[in-house]
Formats: structure tokens, C-alpha cells, sequence
């Protein structure tokens, strides 16, 4: 069931918040296996879920979230229930706010049923977490889930929840949604507001949700998106109507498919997939456009120097408690303090320059489509794949097709389009121009319909 459907029943007097609330409880018990939660918020769930369900008989309605049971990152802040951000070193952390996103959601109508499992710090791809222990993909228990938003993509592909928030800053929300079939999208840079959050980076973080459905994201994002003055990085650029409604179409509209870079080293099966979605975008009447994009292994090079840089710079007044930090997360920690300020500079400027460069692209596309992730979900525990006969590094692997597009801050969905001959998700990303969302949201719910 997604979002808006339980909407409609809640509508009808066919479901109840306390119903559909008490359901998410139970499911997430009978599912502890997967360790995709930290924190449960049962009792606050559970009076939000009557107080809900009171307002609609009442007559107040605040909109398709209303009722519907959630779960939030551990990374957002939530007043008065701890926020660890997956580490010992917050273990007593305990805040005195509601992170914005959290502040809007209940806004909206949501119940927060509890804080979900991820990668330590927010830094990895695995969700293998050595302090709590690894959470597991929904498919198969035996693979990561993807990270660092591992266990919110696993609670929503279980169907613990109808939607959880994630954080990306190098693809944290598309490659969990990617391994685990569900919808997960990253914004324009400061359309949803980081006030609250627990950062990992200064210029890379975005926060979004991993839904069942295009549409559930996009009436999530309707809820948080927006300008906050809390938040130095918040945009002011007005926020449109997202919803695509069940109608959207693809008449017309030029989709770039890059010649370069996204399908060199990718699994059959993951190549297939897309293909076969650009496939399906021309039948549903999209303008096919092949496109050379830019130097993408550079951009990924310099990403990764800003994030090694802004994380270690972040992360600094903990690192004397190195006891207390994971060996792959505290290795990743030392190498942001041994980069040069030069590298640091100079990658910034870089940016800049790639920024200029990647606009040229909407000249000749209104979008991309990609795949989000050239693998399907590795084993845990496995710290290299090897893909076309190379053999990499879990984290760069993963990461390769969504990391570029935090440095240069467009939107970016991650869409499921097929399943492996193993039955794993596949998934691919059409990305978009900056703010717009709702451009994003209409290809997707198109190409979803397309695909069935």
C-alpha cells in the first residue's frame, strides 16, 4: 500500500492512523532481523496515531500524510528521543529540537514511529555497522542494503512504514533505494531545509525520503520543502506543485542517455534494465537524445576531496575518542586531515568550473537517465565487487553514477526498473535541472507507469 492509498482508505473509514500504526509496530517486530531501526517511538506513536484520527472526525484534514505511520533517519533531530547518527560518540545525545523535516512532517500529519538504522556518521554505503550491528536488505538478509540511509531504505521495502527520511551526500538516499527497490530522491541543493540535522558535510548534504511509489515522494517533498532561515544553505526559490497524478506523459520531452562513463563497468543485468527503461521512455513518446556528458571521474575525484576535507574539518572535535569509531568509517576520518588545504581550495574551484560546464547540457536534453548504481547489492561483509572483470572498492563502486550530482546539486531520482536474474532490484536515475522536482517527478511517474 503506499501513502496515498492508505490516504484513501483512511478517507473512506476503511483503515484508522491507530490501525495502520499499530500494523507498522508489528511489522517492524516481526522484522527485527533486518535491524533497520535504532529507536522506536512506540508510545508517541501510538497517542500521535489517536490525536490523528480524532482530527479527521473532527473534520480538520492536513493532507495525504495525515495518519500515516513514518520513520526519520537517525541523523534528525527528534525532541527528546536520542539521535545517535549511528555512533557511541552520541549515544547520550538527546535533543532539545525537532529537526525542520521533522517539524514539517508532523506539520502535515505523519506519525513518527521511530528512528532508522544507517552507516555509521553517515559514512559509508554498507550499513554494516560495528557498533549496532549491520542492517539488512529487505530482499535478501545475506546483502547490504546500501547506505548510508540503509535502514530507512530497508524499512519502507519491507513495508515497516509508507516512507522514511534519508540523508544523501554521495547518494545516501538513491543507492539504499537502488538496492532495495524503493523510490528515493535527492533535491536541488537547499530546497529542503538541514536545520536539525547531524551533518557529515558543509556542502554536500541533502535530505529527502525513500517512498513506494513516485508519487509518495512527491507528496513528501510537497511537506518538507521550503525555505527555512534556520538553515544558511535554505533556498528561496518558490516551491511548485510535485504531485504528477496519474496522467503524466512523456510527449515530447528530450531525455539525454549518456554515450560516456554510466554504462562502461556495469552488471548485465543492471544495463539491460536501463536500456530497456529508455526503451520504454521512447514507446511512451520521449525524444531519445544520446549525450556526451563531462569528465564525470572527475567530478567524482573532487567530490571526493571535498567530502574528505569537510567531514574530517566536521568530525575534528571527536577524533581523540578513536576507540569509539569504527576502523573503515575512522580511516576514511584521517585521510580528510592528511589532504592539503590546497586540494581542498582548489577542489572548490573545480566545482565551480564543472557547475558551468554540466549546464551545458540542458541545452540539448530536459533530462538524464542514468543507472543509479552499476551493481546489484553485494554481500556483507565483502569489501570489493568485481564488475566487467575490474575489481573495486565497495563504496567508490557503488557510488560511481550518483555521487557527482551532490557536487553539483541537481535533483535526482532513483526509480526501480526491473529485478536481476538473482531477483534483485535494479534501478535507474533520471535527473533533472535545478528546482526542477516536479519535472523529475513527472518523468518518473511516467516511466513507472510505463513499466508497469
Amino acid at each position: 500500500m503506499t501513502i496515498l492509498e492508505a490516504a484513501h482508505k483512511m478517507s473512506t473509514g476503511e483503515a484508522s492512523s491507530v490501525e495502520l500504526t499499530t500494523e507498522s509496530l508489528a511489522v517492524i517486530k516481526r522484522r527485527a532481523d533486518l535491524n533497520a531501526f535504532l529507536a522506536m517511538m512506540d508510545g508517541r506513536a501510538e497517542q500521535r496515531a489517536r490525536e490523528m484520527d480524532a482530527e479527521r472526525v473532527a473534520g480538520k484534514v492536513r493532507g495525504p500524510l495525515h495518519g500515516v505511520p513514518v520513520a526519520v533517519k537517525d541523523v534528525f533531530c527528534t525532541k527528546g528521543v536520542k539521535t545517535t547518527c549511528g555512533s557511541p560518540l552520541f549515544a547520550d545525545n538527546v535533543p532539545s529540537i525537532d529537526a525542520a523535516v521533522v517539524e514539517k512532517l508532523e506539520q502535515a500529519g505523519a506519525v513518527i514511529v521511530g528512528k532508522t538504522h544507517m552507516h555509521e556518521l553517515a559514512y559509508g554505503v554498507t550499513s554494516n555497522n560495528p557498533h549496532y550491528g549491520a542492517v539488512r536488505n529487505c530482499v535478501d538478509p545475506t546483502r547490504i542494503p546500501g547506505g548510508s540511509s540503509g535502514g530507512s531504505a530497508t524499512a519502507v521495502g519491507a513495508g515497516m512504514v509508507f516512507m522514511a527520511m534519508g540523508s544523501d551526500t554521495g547518494g545516501s538516499i538513491r543507492l539504499p533505494a537502488a538496492y532495495c527497490g524503493t523510490v528515493g530522491i535527492k533535491p536541488t541543493t537547499g530546497r529542503v531545509s538541514r536545520y536539525g540535522v547531524m551533518p557529515l558535510d558543509f556542502t554536500l548534504d541533502h535530505m529527502g525520503p525513500l517512498t513506494r511509489s513516485v508519487r509518495d515522494a512527491a507528496v513528501v517533498l510537497q511537506a518538507i520543502a521550503g525555505y527555512d532561515p534556520r538553515d544558511d544553505s535554505s533556498s528561496r526559490v518558490p516551491v511548485g506543485e510535485y504531485d504528477p497524478g496519474d496522467n503524466a506523459r512523456l510527449d515530447g520531452v528530450r531525455i539525454g542517455v549518456p554515450e560516456n562513463f554510466y554504462f562502461e563497468r556495469v552488471e548485465e543485468d543492471v544495463e539491460f534494465a536501463v536500456r530497456e527503461t529508455v526503451r520504454f521512455a521512447e514507446q511512451a513518446g520521449a525524444q531519445i537524445v544520446p549525450v556526451e556528458v563531462p569528465d564525470i571521474a572527475g567530478l567524482n575525484a573532487t567530490s571526493r576531496i571535498v567530502l574528505c576535507a569537510e567531514a574530517s574539518a566536521l568530525m575534528l572535535p571527536y577524533l581523540h575518542r578513536r576507540n569509539e569509531i569504527g576502523a573503515d568509517t575512522l580511516a576514511l576520518l584521517d585521510q580528510g586531515r592528511l589532504l592539503p588545504a590546497t586540494d581542498y581550495v582548489n577542489a572548490q574551484r573545480v566545482r565551480r568550473s564543472f557547475q558551468r560546464e554540466y549546464a551545458e547540457v540542458w541545452k540539448q536534453v530536459d533530462f538524464l537517465l542514468t543507472p543509479t548504481a552499476p551493481n546489484v547489492a553485494p554481500p556483507i561483509g565483502q569489501g570489493t565487487v568485481t564488475i566487467a572483470g575490474v575489481e573495486e572498492d565497495v563504496r567508490l563502486a557503488a557510488t560511481r553514477f550518483v555521487r557527482g550530482f551532490n557536487m553539483i546539486g541537481w535533483p535526482a531520482l532513483a526509480l526501480p526498473c526491473g529485478r536481476s536474474r538473482d531477483g534483485m532490484p535494479l534501478s535507474a536515475q533520471i535527473v533533472g535541472r535545478p528546482w526542477d522536482e516536479a519535472g523529475v517527478f513527472r518523468v518518473g511517474r511516467a516511466l513507472e507507469i510505463a513499466l508497469g
